[in-house]
Formats: structure tokens, sequence, C-alpha cells
């Protein structure tokens, strides 16, 4: 089956993608307002169902969100976005989740990206590799705008250089 690209800019109810995947640059109104992912994002899949009433977008089947600091793939993601300004406030993306910033690769089964606090949170054995150094644990909290991690029941692997 061929994939479909649809550019959030064609999308109306989703064109303030582009000011959002987050994935991180906003303009700060409140101290508690959501931040934004760097845009443009781009999402690429097979299928796309989108229901302006609940304010989603559901995108199935070899789904690839980009935008320019991090890739996420996933089998399903369903994206919750704002009435007015079409801003993503959440997306849950499940099945074979991945998510690469970098040299950094972060596996599980489910995601869930929040606009409040610029997080990720991965549940169903998240895995994050960063050359040869493993981190594995029962969920993961990814801190976008910290670059931190907040990890329950981990296990670290760690490789030792050899010094020459």
């Amino acid at each position: 089956m061929m994939s479909k690209r649809f550019f959030i800019t064609d999308f109306y109810r989703l064109c303030c993608f582009l000011s959002v995947f987050l994935l991180l640059a906003t303009n700060i109104l409140a101290e508690n307002a959501p931040k934004k992912i760097k845009g443009p994002i781009t999402i690429t899949s097979e299928m796309l169902t989108a229901d302006n009433q609940a304010r989603t977008a559901l995108f199935e089947k070899s789904v690839i969100a980009r935008t320019t600091s991090m890739t996420m793939y996933a089998d399903r993601m369903l994206v919750h976005y704002e009435k007015e300004s079409g801003n993503v406030t959440r997306i849950d993306a499940s099945g074979t989740v991945k998510v690469v910033t970098g040299n950094r690769v972060i596996t599980s089964q489910e995601a869930m990206y929040s606009a409040v606090g610029e997080k990720i949170i991965f549940t169903g054995e998240p895995k994050a590799v960063e050359g040869e150094n493993v981190v594995t644990g029962k969920k993961m909290t990814y801190l976008m705008n910290e670059d931190r991690f907040l990890v329950e029941g981990s296990k670290v692997f760690l490789t030792n250089k050899k010094e020459q």
C-alpha cells in the first residue's frame, strides 16, 4: 500500500502543528502555559482519520512524525489539539514506538507526549540506548526541555571504554 504524506499546513485544524514533537521552543505567555514542539512537523502514515468534533487526528500504519530535532515512529498515533489554535496538547503513540534524537534511541510499546511540562512518558518495556550505554525500566519519563530522564525500576548497562 502506498504511503501518503500529510503536510500539516494543508490540513486546517492541524495547521498549528508547524508551531508545535516535541517536539520545543515557544514564547511563554504564562509560567504554566504548554510549550510546543519545534516545527515544522511532518507526519506520514498509510491512514489518517480526523475528528474535528473531538479535536483529534488518528494516524495509523507505519506512522513517522519528524521535527527538526527528533523523529518518532509508531504503529498508531492519536494527536489531540486545541480547538481555536490547533496547537497539539498530547500525542498517544502505540505499537512499536521508537523515538530518535541525535544518537539516542528510545523504544517502548507505548508513549505519551504532553505539551504541559514538555515530556514524553514511555511504558511497556521502555529502553534508552545512547552509544553502547543502555537504560531500561518499567516507566521512563523524558523531560525534553531539561534533557533529563526519570526511570522507575531502572537497570543500567554502562560500557567502559578502553584507555589508549
